[in-house]
Formats: C-alpha cells, structure tokens, sequence
C-alpha cells in the first residue's frame, strides 16, 4: 500500500473511540467533546492514538527497531490527539498543552517531525502541516527588537524547513528566512555587547540548529556563521569548565542563586538543551566547517559527565549536583540526555561500549513514567531552575524529545552514521497532496448544487490564475547544484557575459572580478570604470554558476558579489586626477579576450574619450592578466590624451563605513602600495584590496567622498603597469587582515 493510499485509512484501523479521550494538565483522562465540537480544519483521526505497545523495557538489552519504533508512534499519536482535542487559542505566549507557535509546542514539532521522516503512518505529518498552515509559517515576536531576537520563537523554524525541505515550495520559507535574514547582524555584530542575545542555556536549542539548517538549505554560510559567533558568546558566559557544564544563566554565578549547600545550581533541563542544542547544531554544520572541532569537542565533554551523573533509577535529578534536594523523579532533563548520548553513539562521537548501559538505563527509565493516556509524566513544568516535579506532570518538550531519543535507540541497531545529516528527499507530488489537509469549505457550501458550485469555482481559480513557474526562474531559495567533474577543474577563465548586460567576468582559483560594459551603461547610469569584486570560497569557477540565479548577491555556498562598487573606483578602477578631482570614464566600450581557461586569463578593453576638466581628452586601452594561483590581476594602461602634458593618475578603492566602523587603511609610498581592508559586512564578513604600483612614480595618496587614492605621473601614450588584488575573510586563503596584509607585503611585483 502506498503512502498515499494510507493517508485515507491512517490510524483508522485501530478504530475511532465513541467517546473520545483527552488529557488534562495532570495527565488523567476525561471524555472530550465530540467531532462536531472540533476546531475546525481538526481531523478527528488525530484524536485517536496508537495502541499501547509493551514498555516494560529491559535496562539490560537494547530494545529492537520495531520495539522503538512502537512506543515512539504510541507516544506521538498520544500526544497529537491530545493538542489536537483543545481548542486553538488566540493567543499563544503561554500555551502549554496544545498547538501553538511558541516554543513549548515547537519542541514537539521538532521530534515529530523527524518521526514523520520514517513513519508509516502519513498523520504525524499531516498534523504538522495543518499546524504550519494556520501559523501561516510565521515566527512570533514582531511587536519589539528584543523579542524579534527571541531564540525560543524561532524554534518552530524547524518545522517549516522540514517542510520546505520535503516539499520545496519557497513560501514555506520565506518568513523564517526574513526573520534570520534580520537576526544575523545582530548575531554577527562586531563590538562586543553587555547583554547577549542568547543569553539563557535554553537559547541553544532553540534558535542555531535552525540558523545552521537555513545555511545547509540555502547554501549560504551567512546564518550558520552568525548564530557560531552568538554560540561562543553564550558558552564563554554560562561553561563552567571545572564542572564540565552549564549555568542556566548568568544570574547563577552569584551568591543570590545558590542551592542549599550555597553551591551553584546546574539545572539538568538547562544542561538537556545545551546536548540536544549541540546534537542538532552539528546535524547541520558542514564537515569543513572551521569551527566544528569546538562543538565536537565541547559535546565530549559533556557526554562523561553527564553520563556520571545518572542516578540509580536510570534518571537524572532535576539539581544535577544536588540529587537530595529534589530527589523525585524528573524527565525533561533525563530525556535529552538519552537522546544526546544515543545520538553520539549512533555518529561515531561516543564509545558504544561506554555509553550503551546508561542509555538503555535511561531507556527503560523513561518508559516507566509513559503515563495511562500516552504522555511522558514526572516532567518539570516550565520555568528556570529545578523545582518539585509530581508524576502526572507533563511537557510538550518532553514527549517530542522522548521521540528523538526513541529514533536514536532504534538506530542503535544499524551502523555508525555520517555528519552532516543530509537534508530529506523531496516528496512526490502524491505524498504533498496525502499530507496536505484541504482547508474546510466555507459553512456557506451546503447541498450538492452549492457545492458544484464551489468545486466548479475552485478550477476556475486554478485556471485563470497567473503561475509564475511560467517563467521558469529558479527559485530564490534553491542552493546550487554540485559541479560536475568537468566544473571543478581550476582555470583561470575571462568571459563577456552578453546575458548579463555585457559584464566582463575573470576569475581564477583564488578571486573573482568583473567590469561593467556598453549595455549596462544604459540601463544603469551610475555604473563606471570601477572594479567589481566577487567572494570567492571554491578553486573552480564559479560565477557563471552563481549567475544563473537573478540574485547572485546570496550566497549558495561557492561565494557571492556583496561589494559594492557604486560611482567609485571599486578595487583598482582609475581617473585623472585634476584640480582636486577625479575625473573618470564610463563603462568599458570594446573588449577582445585574448587566453581563457588554461593558466591564465588575459584580455583587453578600451574606453572612450572622456573630459577632463575643460582642459583636455584622455581614453584608454587597458590589458588585464591573471594567472593561476595569484590574488592579483596585472594591469598595464596605455592613456591617450589630446595634449602631451603629463597627467596625474589616480588608481582608487571605494571607500566603505557601516555599523563596523569605517575599515583599515594602510598607505605604503615607499614601496608603492594602497591596502584596505573593509568593516565588516553583518552577513558576509570582510573584503581586503590592495594595490600596487611602481614606487617611483608615485606622487602621492589623496582621497575624495568616494574613493582612497594612490596618485601616479603617467606620460601619455606610454604604458604603465599597477596591480590589484583581494581577499575575504570567509573565503579559503586568509582569514584575517594580518594575514592579508603580511601576504601583500610579501609581493615582488614585476612593473
């Protein structure tokens, strides 16, 4: 039977209860309404749970896949008919049992939604979509800038990614996306701040698995370097090293926070997110990332510790350092641990050996305190730190967390898995429409006529209704897709790009440039002489690819053009320097590429006649050389004049200044240089441009609005040669201005 065809029959075969069953807050049962009295677009085959299966688990044997996989489906479907018989609030701030797009119910979503990954059963994720469509895969917190930054409201951003994952269909998240896309200079601001954006432990599992999976689905690296940087920020604050965990927040370091031995306190829910925190994290991180080994190696830490710290029932107290204070059973921090150590086990991270007794303990304890109705009991309420906990306390967080660990323990018995997780297959278009609930028809639709009508009306609006796959554009969301064998070679390549409005585009292994031709000299008057600069992380080419997208300012994992040239020189781009003022030409007007794609890219432009002052003409033919393994293009300007005078030339780089200041400037006349390393952009980091010239014909530096200029005497005529060269930050050779700038000075150009 296909996953379709179950979508009609779902749990139906277990039989739909006369009178159907909820749970209360204590986790007993009392009848519910009937399905008339649903919410409406509720399913009343969410209402009916799984049978029980049998969870008196033996601690001393790893339970079966199929064994695992029972009680998991048992406790999701329990739960989903729970959520699924309250009413839907307005309001859902301070939801704790039933759907919502808070953080408490986004817990939930985040283990059923890998449940629906696997299942049989199309109604886990049925359910999910029917959530997401009400929410309209929005996040919370718009009305101020601190709750905009809220970690806790992007955690259901796991559930729409999952969902455009499966699905693709970009509006799922574009929200999210817009959201992130605000987050992320703040999370990659420069100076360093007082107040932290993720300042509570719990933060760390709310929102970087999200940013991290945003850069794993769109290819750009900008969301998963920021939420890195706000994720150092935290443990620098909260990791006790000594202790080999986390304070819950800052307020636990001081003498106001203490247990009652005066020790500090450390929260097992707070530690429980920060494992399962980092177990998503590095679900998404790619293998080269440069700052993975930090949370491998953090995660390592943690795992023995935690392991020590279960007590005798297979359990972890709610103090994890003060058992006897609150000796009770407590789940929600039990949870995360047998999913954290299950899941370290199951990817090569943790010794089998070592950890599979503690994880089965904590197994079979868990399953001790699933409750008559299906939920998980003895779980702390919400809150900051440990509290009294009665055995019918349930969680939201603690049921979607106990069928991540129910996942992780039924893949305990196939081999060790690989990091990053890739992201799921996209679904056919039989299981989208299986797990798509039709929104209700309006009560207006009632008898057979009217509903033809309705229907008739329906294909209507899908007939006449404009479908912008039309135009075939790929999506804006799309990364790219891999090279082929042939588009990994590195070469240096020059190309004229007629399709992008005549640019003229070279890169090599290491960089990437452009200039601006006759086409977009009309289309985009401010456009010029000045030199555009591409980042750069692949040694292949890259912008043909990059451009295939209408905006190739995102990066999709291969590099982006964020510089911003405007009416400046950009990175090299040159004028006449006269009467205080640079007088430039417009964009390139004739081209010839002379070598391309070998060891070297060589081509030559000319511009047309351009004033100076009143006083004279000047153009230029230009020669332009790049060969392999360089950061530097080799210029040689041969400018004409109308007059023999010579003329002070000025080679320039486009100033920049943003929230990160205003860059770094280094002028060298002694041995002809001009460096400039830019403020940092939010999202993509830092550009480095430097050029060079011969030093004995430098007059001198100057700057106007838009441009640091190095001055030159030139004969007309007479050739003369310069370079320029750049570097980012987030590319693959220097990763820091000191780097760049030793490099630079390391140069022996030849002139």
């Amino acid at each position: 039977m296909s996953f379709a065809s179950r979508a009609g029959l779902g749990r139906a075969a277990f039989g739909l209860a006369a009178a159907l069953l909820s749970t209360t807050a204590l986790g007993t049962t009392a009848l519910a309404q009937s399905p008339a009295a649903l919410s409406p677009g509720v399913e009343a085959e969410w209402l009916q749970a799984r049978p029980r299966p049998a969870l008196n688990t033996d601690p001393s044997h790893l339970p079966s896949r199929e064994e695992a996989m029972a009680a998991v489906e048992y406790v999701a479907s329990s739960q989903i008919a729970a959520m699924a018989a309250e009413p839907l609030a307005l309001s859902t701030g301070s939801n704790l049992s039933q759907m919502s797009s808070n953080w408490v119910a986004a817990t939930f979503y985040v283990g059923a939604a890998r449940l629906a990954r696997v299942s049989d059963d199309p109604e886990t994720l049925r359910f999910l979509t029917a959530v997401a469509e009400h929410y309209n895969y929005s996040v919370r917190g718009a009305r101020s800038g601190p709750t905009m930054l809220n970690a806790d409201d992007i955690a259901i951003g796991d559930l729409y990614e999952e969902l455009y994952s499966r699905r693709g269909q970009e509006g799922v998240l574009m929200p999210l996306r817009q959201r992130l896309d605000w987050q992320v200079p703040h999370l990659n601001r420069a100076t360093e701040t007082p107040a932290l954006v993720w300042w509570w432990a719990d933060a760390l599992y709310m929102a970087p698995p999200v940013l991290a999976r945003m850069s794993a689905i769109t290819g750009d690296p900008k969301y998963l370097i920021a939420a890195d940087r706000e994720w150092r920020r935290t443990a620098e604050r909260l990791w006790v090293p000594d202790e080999r965990l986390f304070l819950r927040d800052e307020r636990f370091k001081d003498e106001n926070h203490r247990d009652a031995h005066g020790d500090r306190i450390y929260w097992s829910r707070a530690n429980g997110w920060v494992m399962g925190g980092l177990v998503r994290w590095l679900e998404s991180v790619p293998a080269g990332f440069a700052g993975r080994q930090y949370y491998v190696d953090l995660f390592q830490q943690m795992a023995p510790r935690i392991a020590g710290l279960q007590q005798d029932d297979g359990l972890w107290r709610a103090s994890l350092l003060d058992p006897e204070t609150y000796p009770e059973a407590e789940t929600s921090g039990s949870v995360f641990y047998v999913y954290a150590l299950a899941w370290g086990v199951n990817h090569g991270l943790l010794d089998r050996a070592t950890y599979l007794p503690v994880i089965q303990k904590g197994w079979a304890a868990l399953n001790r305190h699933v409750l008559p109705n299906g939920l998980i009991g003895a779980a702390q309420k919400t809150g900051d730190q440990p509290v009294s906990t009665a055995p019918t306390d349930i969680g939201l967080y603690v049921s979607g967390t106990y069928i991540l660990a129910g996942l992780e323990i039924a893949d305990l018995n196939g081999p060790v898995k690989s990091l990053p997780l890739a992201e799921p297959a996209r679904d056919s278009a039989e299981v989208i429409v299986a797990t798509t609930p039709t929104p209700p028809a309006p009560v207006t639709v009632r008898g057979p006529e009217e509903q033809a009508r309705r229907d008739a009306e329906m294909r209507a609006t899908r007939a006449l209704a404009y479908d912008p796959a039309g135009l075939g554009r790929p999506s804006t969301i799309e990364r790219l897709s891999p090279p082929t064998e042939e588009e990994q070679v590195p070469r240096a390549v020059a190309r004229f790009a007629p399709d992008r409005l005549d640019d003229l585009l070279w890169e090599n292994d290491r960089v990437a440039h452009r200039i601006y031709g006759p086409t977009l000299e009309g289309r985009e008057p401010p456009s010029g002489s000045g030199i555009d600069v591409w980042a750069k992380r692949v040694r292949y080419p890259y912008m043909d690819r990059q451009l295939r997208y209408p905006n190739y300012h995102t990066d999709r994992g291969e590099g982006l053009d964020f510089y911003d040239v405007g009416r400046g020189r950009g990175a090299g781009g040159l004028g006449v320097w006269f009467e205080n003022k640079l007088w430039t030409s417009r964009n390139f007007s004739t081209h010839r590429i002379e070598e391309t794609g070998g060891d070297e890219a060589r081509f030559t432009v000319d511009y047309r006649p351009w004033p100076v002052d009143v006083s004279r003409r000047v153009w230029e033919t230009r020669e332009f050389s790049l060969p392999m393994g360089s950061n530097f293009t080799r210029m040689t300007s041969t400018i004409q004049s109308d007059s023999t005078e010579p003329l002070i030339v000025g080679i320039g780089i486009s100033k920049r200044t943003n929230d990160a200041g205003s860059g770094f400037v280094t002028r060298d006349q002694a041995n002809g240089r001009l460096m400039f390393w830019e403020p940092s952009d939010p999202g993509h980091g830092s550009l480095g441009i430097a050029i060079l010239v011969d030093p004995a014909m430098v007059e001198g530096f100057v700057q106007d609005a838009e441009n640091y200029l190095i001055l030159v005497r030139v004969t007309p005529g007479v050739p003369f040669t310069y370079y320029m060269g750049s570097a980012w930050d987030h590319g693959l050779d220097f990763s820091t201005r000191e780097a760049w700038e030793t490099f630079v000075a390391g140069q022996t150009p030849e002139f």
